[in-house]
């Protein structure tokens, strides 16, 4: 009997591993970069320091509001009332813990672990995160495709021919049956019973979805703050556009809170679009600070408080 949890915990800890050293290296590329640019940082840095206070401001008040519209999703994809007070300080802990662990896993281990405390049985309990998760990605393409049309040439498409789509078209039709034929149909299942329930109540159906847009609509909000602070002339709709395209392409790189993917994406979209790289660095910079480093240890102590009373 000592001998079946080590073999099933094995594949996953094999996953681990291969994400963490997926992450190192992606680290590691980034630190590299960093260090090649290093005096376009350190000039982004000092005209952060010089930055429109007002601005930043406004730039940390979205920062902080993106928690309780993660806290909003989170219980649009519930059918059962959560504590609230205890919902919005899960997910800020989720959030420093997300910087912590690679492909958003410190996040879902949080938000899995709250759910369960709160009386969801573990699959019910993964099935919330896949329904929060598919509304996010869902309502970034939405915003995406609407502020392409809205800021027409900022996004270039690379230009492949009919055969190359329909063949891509049919390899990910392919993946996508083989994994919802194979170890994913129950858990798929699952999900699509899930968000029909979930739409079967107006709220929560609107918490959801409401919840999902206010988030990815003000970390954007963030990042156009954060360039008004140190005068980057570009429209707040192409930043917005920028961001949702660099924090979608960034998120395919298994990274701690995208951290060095997220960070080279936002300086190459803002800098293909016209920034100089000064001011491209400081927007990055003051991104972070307001989304990442300044969070980071406050989150940290409510996570260890929130294991201490037992609600993870």
């Amino acid at each position: 009997m000592t001998s079946e949890p080590v073999v099933v915990a094995a594949p996953g800890r094999r996953r681990v591993y291969w994400h963490g050293a997926l992450s190192l290296a992606v680290l590691i590329g980034a630190a590299c970069l960093a260090r090649r640019h290093w005096p376009v940082l350190e000039q982004g840095a000092v005209r952060l320091a010089v930055a429109d206070q007002g601005w930043l401001l406004v730039g940390a008040t979205a920062a902080a509001a993106t928690w309780v519209c993660a806290a909003l999703a989170q219980q649009g994809a519930v059918v059962r009332r959560l504590p609230q007070g205890r919902l919005v300080a899960a997910q800020f802990a989720a959030c420093a813990a997300n910087h912590l662990l690679p492909a958003g896993l410190g996040a879902g281990v949080v938000n899995l672990r709250f759910l369960m405390r709160c009386g969801l049985p573990a699959g019910r309990a993964a099935s919330a995160l896949a329904v929060k998760g598919t509304a996010g990605v869902a309502v970034r393409a939405v915003l995406i495709v609407a502020l392409t049309v809205a800021c027409p040439g900022v996004l270039r498409m690379p230009r492949l021919s009919a055969g190359v789509l329909l063949a891509l078209l049919a390899a990910a039709v392919g993946v996508a049956g083989v994994l919802a034929w194979s170890r994913c149909r129950r858990a798929l299942a699952a999900v699509i019973a899930d968000i029909r329930a979930v739409h079967a109540n107006p709220s929560r159906a609107a918490a959801l979805w409401g919840g999902s847009l206010a988030f990815a609509a003000l970390h954007a909000l963030v990042l156009i703050a954060v360039t008004q602070a140190v005068a980057l002339s570009l429209p707040p709709a192409r930043v917005a556009l920028l961001y949702l395209a660099a924090s979608s392409a960034a998120a395919l790189l298994p990274t701690p809170g995208g951290l060095g993917s997220l960070d080279a994406a936002l300086a190459l979209a803002l800098t293909a679009s016209g920034a100089p790289a000064t001011a491209a660095a400081s927007a990055v910079l003051g991104y972070r600070l307001l989304t990442v480093w300044l969070p980071l240890v406050p989150g940290l102590v409510v996570l260890g408080v929130l294991v201490r009373r037992k609600a993870l």
